[in-house]
């Protein structure tokens, strides 16, 4: 019986009480819940519903619970139910209940997990967004690993998730790297305001080979050239080294666009159209501190340039006349200060930003070996780039890693630890469990035993003390997935599967699911075969759902 099916019977208790008592049914919600107990001594699943209901119909929690225990404890599949505190029921199901589960699992397969608890939801989620003067350094690898992971626990909780890269083609940073190009092209140093390192020289070259009558030109025109050139050089390397990474998006937003399809002036009309732009010393500005923000901000320069965050009100109100109900921008340590300008931007607009705007901040990386950081990328001469994290310890280490800590803690990614194939490297960990119980899978093909028809499987024999545990752990799974979507914390995954992957270590330890020698196979080894192929499913699931691969073998 899965959490799912055993809150429905929960649900239909309490319509059976309901109509037993004469009670209001449209007190009743269309759905509830079933938790596991923080100590297992208290049962299987808890319920709260007699509480949630108590003051609705009048009747004390104690009582109405009483009620439910006693209608629950005619359902096939539950063991007992007991009462506790003000009016908790603590459920424990039948060992043929909770083996049950092994076979909805495997029979489910890559669905289970996945729910609706998101439905309806139109989410716009930008992440990365690095600018493109340079590789995609370690910081935004993190966000690259946390937010596509957070993408796919999104969909798989049942929202309509469009992800975004907000490619900065506009501005001075793309002019001091235009800047840069020409100079590497001279021979020249780097501007004192430019960009070095040896790409640089490399993407320079290939403008070169392009353009060969490009250094003729004038400074003027060939600034122009390298940074038309220079800037998609530099967008296809990012792209292709973040499909490397397994992170695609579904739209590549250019900043020029805006200002090329006039969104910017349109964008100032509708904050105009809601009495918060105002004109001073020549400039245009947006008066964000009506909505909590420490200072206004300038729109418009006296000398006609838009600022930066001009782009940022015109991206966002294109993002909301896309249909998308909530903008999610995943930034860096060093844009706290964002978050105020922004919120205060979409109240400007008419929104509610509690509502429309979600504003993740992602603590700094640092990649360590031997005990020390690695301070610069041989390549980008001033950051650790993606290439080299992954060069270091592989892309699905490195997935792992960065989506295994809550981004607003800062991280150290140990070369050492994340390479090492024992049991305190963490994905390594997992990943082991996906391989064993893939090469418990194959072995038990060679002896003879198969798990049969869902009909062969005795669901009842599964009552070691260790089969419960993972019996349990295995339930949690798709509570966990959404509770991670909710809460935007995929490392609350991670932690699950590694769990996960101790409890279906100690049931390996103790329940042999293989025959011995000639020892004839039994329908107790067809169960455990069950169970087993259910743990793989789930930890395939969970790896899925993080961007990193379960292997069949290690």
């Amino acid at each position: 019986m899965t959490p799912a099916e055993l809150a429905e019977v929960v649900l239909a208790a309490a319509h059976a009480v309901f109509d037993e008592r004469g009670l209001d049914r449209a007190a009743l919600p269309a759905q509830t819940t079933v938790e596991r107990p923080r100590n297992p001594d208290h049962g299987d699943y808890a319920s709260t519903l007699a509480l949630q209901l108590s003051k609705k119909v009048g009747v004390p929690p104690r009582e109405l619970a009483a009620a439910l225990a006693e209608q629950l404890g005619r359902a096939p599949g539950i063991k007992s139910v007991e009462i506790a505190g003000p009016g908790f029921l603590n459920i424990r199901l039948d060992a043929a209940a909770a083996g049950q589960l092994a076979r909805s699992i495997v029979e489910a397969g890559p669905a289970y997990g996945r729910s609706d608890t998101l439905a309806g939801q139109r989410i716009n989620l930008e992440f990365v967004s690095a600018n493109p003067t340079g590789p995609v350094h370690i910081g935004g690898v993190r966000w690259a690993a946390v937010g596509d992971a957070l993408s796919r626990l999104l969909r798989a909780t049942g929202a309509d998730v469009g992800t975004e890269y907000y490619f900065n083609d506009a501005g001075s940073q793309i002019d001091r790297f235009a800047r840069s190009l020409l100079a590497a092209a001279k021979g020249e140093p780097a501007p004192e305001d430019g960009y070095g390192g040896a790409y640089i020289a490399e993407i320079a070259a290939e403008v070169v080979k392009k353009r060969p009558d490009v250094l003729d030109l004038s400074d003027d025109a060939a600034q122009e050239v390298f940074r038309v050139e220079g800037v998609q050089l530099m967008f296809a390397e990012i792209r292709s080294s973040l499909r490397d990474f397994g992170v695609e998006f579904d739209t590549y937003f250019n900043e020029k666009d805006l200002h090329d399809r006039g969104e910017l002036e349109q964008a100032l009309a509708r904050l105009r159209e809601q009495g918060h732009v105002f004109e001073s010393e020549g400039a245009t500005w947006l008066r964000t501190t009506d909505f909590g923000d420490d200072k206004d901000r300038v729109l418009r320069k006296s000398n006609g340039e838009w600022t930066y965050f001009a782009a940022d009100c015109a991206y966002y109100l294109d993002k909301r006349e896309r249909g998308f109900e909530r903008v999610v921008i995943m930034l860096g340590a060093d844009h706290h200060g964002y978050i105020g300008r922004m919120k205060a931007m979409a109240a400007c607009f008419g929104d509610d930003p509690a509502r429309t705007l979600e504003i993740l901040i992602g603590q700094l990386v640092n990649l360590v070996r031997d005990g020390a950081p690695v301070r610069m990328s041989k390549r980008a001469g001033t950051v650790v780039t993606l290439e080299d994290l992954v060069d270091a310890i592989g892309v699905d280490a490195s997935r792992y890693a960065l989506a295994r800590y809550s981004s607003d803690s800062p991280i150290d990614i140990d070369v050492e630890l994340w390479t090492r194939a024992t049991r305190d490297n963490p994905v390594y960990y997992v990943q082991y469990v996906a391989a064993r119980t893939a090469s418990v899978n194959r072995n038990a093909a060679e002896v003879g035993l198969t798990r049969g028809d869902a009909a062969d499987f005795h669901a009842e024999l599964l009552d070691h003390e260790k089969e419960n545990e993972l019996l349990k752990a295995l339930a949690a799974f798709p509570s966990v997935v959404a509770a991670a979507a909710e809460l935007r914390a995929p490392h609350r995954l991670s932690h699950y599967l590694e769990d996960l992957a101790q409890a279906y270590h100690r049931f390996y330890d103790n329940c042999r699911i293989l025959p011995r020698g000639d020892e004839e196979v039994t329908d107790l080894h067809r169960a455990r075969l069950w169970l087993n192929d259910a743990t793989r499913v789930v930890i395939a699931n969970g790896l899925r759902l993080l961007g990193v691969s379960a292997p069949e073998r290690m």
